[in-house]
């Protein structure tokens, strides 16, 4: 209770003493402190347990273990989520995506540390997944409990969980600019002159952090040998078309394979087919094992005749079409790999699977180009660094993100008017089968999918529950119309809806429609409301995103339309007008800026 005391007394000296903008900034740092920590020990962790592991393996024989270490990582990872945590840790940028669109911020404490542990255990016994977006909603947890802390209010709130975000980026990637693209980019924060500051402030710190205690050395070593010529342009633009078309099919097919993992309902039903599938796909192809960035660092100094080391196909690693088909099967059981892993009980994100089949996609575009005499030999490694750009541009529909994140990682700055080329061309082609990324379409879905267009991010802020109307007078279909004028005595309202005994909405009476004969005595007993009771222009289902609640008003041009659930049971109503207010008070709490 004293220390209690002693937090409440600094919190008014806070207040008189320093300025809400400047008490932000210091948080952002302490936040930017704290996401890089987070990152450093993440990484180490999963390097630790990767080496213990597999440190003494053969690279020119078949390692039997592969069957074995991913099995026990989804399952200790599982575990760990099912009897300890006891929540859902999984989709991290999807949950925090759908914080921010509730208006809330709030992300659960204990997640400023379980992603760490599960996705640790997950991919260092090789898990074919990475750690990115689990630190991402590390990250983003410590932006959003500080603030609760120190009783920030709601816009402040969603700023330090990008903030967050962009800190655990910054940190374990060492790219301060591309933590701050992802968080306009991916989470859709708007950048104002309050927050470019704030957000900067971490991405800075936590890069500077990741500087001091693990080298100032890009995170992929890149050296371009090889000078890029505009004569390229044309195959640039044509690996975005394919960087674009993988990337559809890695969105569709992690969609699909997920559905069907949620389908088999228990638990051990999913640990079963995602244990199997997995240990089967690492034992078969070992670069799936873990992140794989050791595969990216080899195609990215063109050293790719070691990529079959440790596999059934080591003898293969000098033909031209065995690394060929090898790394083609690669690209396309990734997903499957990526998926069970998951599904399967572990914790990861797409992150590296996208870098490493951008990679992989760039590398296989360059080499099969290269093998026809017609064509102009492209450098293989330059287009494996631009492929990677390309696949995270299109799963995650970012292609500045995409762009500065690949030059952070590889000081690839030279190559930077191809990267933008490859991002772009990839982002439209997969514009045009999936308007919605990997990360925001599940909320999109829903309606609840926070976006740039100012009018509709309002309107995903804005709450159907709280602008339902409920002083209306219900009546029944047997009441007379003495009755009804009973009621309308003691009602404010002009519009009255009609229930049966089960509390369904028949009709509502609209006053208007029975002024002329509510003034007859004479009448009260002859008339009953299903007489003069009608149809309501259309009925609102509780839960209807509102956007299309909105689009429902304008086709019916009505001021007040009722609210039902699912059941047709009436709720209450809402009013246009109510709608515009609350509208505003959005407006004015989370997108006015200084």
């Amino acid at each position: 209770m004293a220390n209690e005391g002693l937090f409440y007394k600094f919190l008014l000296w806070r207040e008189k003493r320093i300025k809400e903008k400047h008490f932000i900034l210091i948080i952002s740092f302490i936040v930017g402190l704290c996401t890089a920590a987070a990152a450093i020990i993440l990484k180490q962790l999963i390097h630790f347990i990767q080496h213990l592991l597999t440190g003494n393996f053969n690279a020119d024989g078949v390692n039997y273990l592969y069957l074995l270490y991913p099995v026990i990582g989804i399952l200790l990872a599982g575990l760990f989520v099912k009897y300890i945590v006891r929540d859902d840790i999984s989709h991290g940028v999807t949950k925090i995506l759908y914080a921010i669109s509730q208006r809330k911020s709030r992300i659960k404490p204990h997640n400023t540390w379980t992603s760490i542990v599960a996705s640790s255990v997950t991919i260092g016994f090789g898990g074919s997944v990475g750690a990115e977006a689990p630190i991402v909603l590390t990250g983003a947890a410590i932006g959003s409990n500080l603030g609760r802390v120190f009783k920030m209010e709601q816009k402040t709130l969603m700023l330090l969980v990008g903030c967050g975000a962009a800190g655990a980026i910054a940190g374990i990637f060492k790219a301060p600019i591309a933590g701050l693209v992802f968080v306009i980019e991916v989470l859709m924060l708007d950048l104002t002159m309050t927050s470019v500051l704030p957000l900067l402030i971490s991405s800075v710190t936590a890069a500077t952090m990741s500087y001091i205690f693990t080298g100032t050395e890009a995170m992929f070593k890149f050296s371009q040998t090889e000078a890029f010529e505009i004569e390229r342009i044309p195959y640039v633009l044509l690996l975005g078309v394919f960087c674009g078309l993988v990337s559809l099919y890695f969105t569709r097919v992690m969609n699909k394979v997920e559905g069907m993992y949620r389908k088999l309902g228990t638990y051990w039903k999913k640990f079963m087919l995602g244990g199997v599938m997995l240990s089967i796909l690492i034992f078969l192809f070992p670069p799936l094992y873990g992140e794989g960035y050791d595969t990216i660092g080899s195609l990215l100094n063109g050293q790719f005749s070691h990529i079959m080391d440790k596999s059934l196909f080591y003898d293969l690693n000098d033909t031209y079409f065995g690394v060929l088909i090898f790394l083609t099967l690669i690209l396309l059981t990734k997903v499957f790999a990526s998926s069970a892993t998951n599904a399967g009980g572990g914790c990861g994100g797409i992150f590296a699977p996208s870098l490493y089949l951008g990679c992989i996609a760039g590398f296989i575009f360059a080499h099969t180009s290269n093998y026809f005499p017609f064509t102009m030999y492209i450098s293989e490694k330059n287009f494996a660094l631009l492929g990677m750009a390309g696949i995270m541009s299109g799963v995650m529909h970012a292609p500045l993100t995409g762009v500065f994140l690949i030059a952070e990682l590889t000081g690839g700055y030279d190559l930077f008017l191809p990267l933008m080329i490859v991002s772009i061309s990839s982002y439209i082609t997969i514009l045009m089968f999936e308007p919605h990324s990997i990360y925001s379409m599940r909320l999109a879905q829903k309606g609840e999918l926070l976006t740039h267009h100012k009018d509709r991010a309002v309107l995903t802020l804005l709450r159907a529950d709280s602008v339902i109307e409920k002083d209306f007078q219900m009546v029944s279909p047997e009441m007379t119309l003495g009755d009804m004028v009973k009621v309308i005595s003691r009602s404010g309202r002009n519009t009255f809806p009609v229930v049966d005994e089960r509390g369904v909405l028949l009709g509502i009476v609209l006053l208007d429609n029975i002024r002329n004969i509510m003034f007859r005595p004479e009448l009260y007993n002859r008339f009953h409301v299903s007489k003069f009771m009608v149809s309501a222009p259309a009925k609102i289902v509780i839960n209807t995103p509102m956007d299309q609640i909105m689009q429902t008003f304008d086709d019916t041009k009505a001021w007040n339309l009722p609210v039902v659930d699912e059941n047709g049971h009436y709720i209450g109503f809402m009013s246009k007008s109510k709608i515009f207010n609350s509208y505003r008070e959005v407006l004015v709490d989370n997108f006015s800026g200084d």
